[in-house]
């Protein structure tokens, strides 16, 4: 049987796709990923054969038990991570390392309490040698985006946790990646303000329609948001299910009183707790 990149390199020649353009097929495969780790005197397998494909401008949301890997398996999409078995393929090539194109929003805002609202999300692009003038003007639009006009020169303690992660949230899109990875983002938050921070992801994703793949909890949260659903099995983790979420664009956060989001919910719920039965 032909691996994922040997199918993405025949696609391509037969689509005769010429250098240069973005590749055709999946933007980011993940090709049976296991993760193991020493755990005193004997290996701990985190996750198990892991096998999934993410097309161009998909958002994809991971469930599972606690401790299953879903935060393992996010970075090693992300590179942070290498797999002890399987491979990650980003844009048909094989991914060994952090690439800036992959963007990461991780549990912990990490914002240098030192530096303004403005000056957080400039940093990468300082890092990269972009000037002063364009990279304060790129960091405003972000801002703008993610509703934070006003408050370019707040210090982070300013800032309420549900602001911060959007801080966050910009400075990871500040590259204009192709790939956003997001770890529990709003795992911090209040219900209210998960919520509203749930809503404001749809309309930036609305927006910029980036390629997603976010981890959370919260079996609500992922089917409002994704276009798939990735259901993890408890620890090794296993694909156990993918499904679509076929309720329609845009979304508001009204669509979770509808009976096909119900259903939605009830199949995911139900793949999860299959272990605990």
């Amino acid at each position: 049987m032909n691996s994922s990149l040997e199918a993405y390199e025949a696609a391509r020649r037969e689509a005769g796709s010429p250098p240069g353009l973005r590749p055709f097929g999946p933007l980011l495969i993940a090709e049976g990923l296991t993760a193991d780790f020493a755990d005193r005197d004997r290996p701990l397998r985190a996750l198990e054969q892991v096998s999934f494909s993410v097309p161009a401008q998909e958002f994809v949301c991971i469930v599972g038990p606690s401790g299953c890997g879903k935060s393992t398996l996010l970075r090693i999409l992300g590179g942070l991570l290498r797999p002890s078995a399987g491979r990650v393929i980003f844009e048909g090539q094989e991914l060994r390392e952090p690439h800036r194109d992959i963007g990461f929003v991780f549990q912990r805002v990490n914002l240098m309490p030192w530096r303004t609202v403005l000056a957080n999300v400039t940093l990468p692009l300082e890092l990269d040698g972009v000037s002063q003038a364009q990279a304060r003007d790129r960091a405003r639009r972000l801002l703008e985006l993610v509703g934070l006009v006003g408050f370019e020169h707040n210090l982070p303690r300013d800032l309420s946790g549900g602001m911060a992660q959007r801080v966050a949230l910009a400075r990871a899109l500040a590259h204009d990646p192709q790939v956003l990875l997001l770890d529990e983002p709003f795992a911090a938050l209040d219900a209210l303000s998960r919520e509203r921070m749930g809503a404001e992801l749809l309309r930036i994703h609305q927006a910029q329609r980036k390629t997603a793949v976010m981890v959370t909890h919260s079996i609500p949260e992922a089917i409002l948001l994704a276009d798939r659903v990735l259901v993890l099995s408890s620890r090794p983790g296993r694909l156990r299910l993918e499904l679509p979420i076929s309720l329609p664009r845009p979304r508001e956060l009204e669509v979770t009183h509808t009976p096909e989001f119900g259903a939605l919910a009830a199949a995911v719920r139900g793949a999860i707790e299959v272990d605990s039965v």
